[in-house]
């Protein structure tokens, strides 16, 4: 049932770009390590090239993906069709974070929609695009994206959210550091 894409075609970026909806996988090398999934929302996703791709990342209770990425670069999305047609997409690569003190965030930011809270931007290269049958999804209907996160970013100010940055996303849950750690070490 799986199929095999040499890259991103114009038909799964069609599908990609449809969806309200995308979950990102990563985990440490560590075998003891705790892998992460996280669903991800607002609109922040973008096809950068048939074997690029990029999401702007905003402040959250953690930053695993990130840490991740800085010790492994490995990283995993999936997309679900949750109407009909079924289908379940997986782009599996390489990532790595950029984030505002990086050369690349002036090029790469303006692609992104301007969410309140925004930390970082998750960029992988794809080395494997996967299709599965996706029939055992369930049917759901989108409702709309929620506000509370965009509003707790707002209230929270760009000071607020930096301080916040700094006591829950300079480690991961295993002790890794994220590359937001050296942005507080720069003058």
């Amino acid at each position: 049932m799986a199929k095999l894409f040499d890259s991103i075609t114009e038909e799964l970026q069609e599908f990609i770009k449809a969806q309200h909806l995308f979950f990102v996988g990563s985990a440490p090398l560590s075998s003891t390590g705790h892998v992460n999934l996280s669903p991800k929302g607002l609109g922040g996703f973008r096809i950068l090239s048939p074997h690029r791709v990029g999401y702007l990342d905003v402040t959250g209770s953690g930053n695993e993906t990130s840490a991740h990425l800085q010790e492994n670069g490995r990283i995993t999305f999936m997309f679900c069709a949750f109407q009909e047609p079924p289908i379940i997409l997986r782009l599996y690569g390489k990532g790595y974070t950029v984030i505002p003190s990086s050369p690349e965030w002036e090029t790469l930011y303006p692609l992104f929609p301007n969410i309140p809270g925004g930390r970082q931007i998750i960029v992988a290269d794809i080395e494997r695009v996967q299709t599965s049958c996706g029939l055992g999804v369930p049917l759901y209907e989108y409702k709309g994206q929620r506000e509370s996160l965009v509003k707790w970013a707002q209230k929270k100010g760009e000071v607020g959210l930096k301080e916040y940055r700094q006591q829950k996303n300079m480690v991961s849950i295993d002790g890794l550091a994220t590359p937001l750690s050296k942005s507080f070490l720069l003058p």
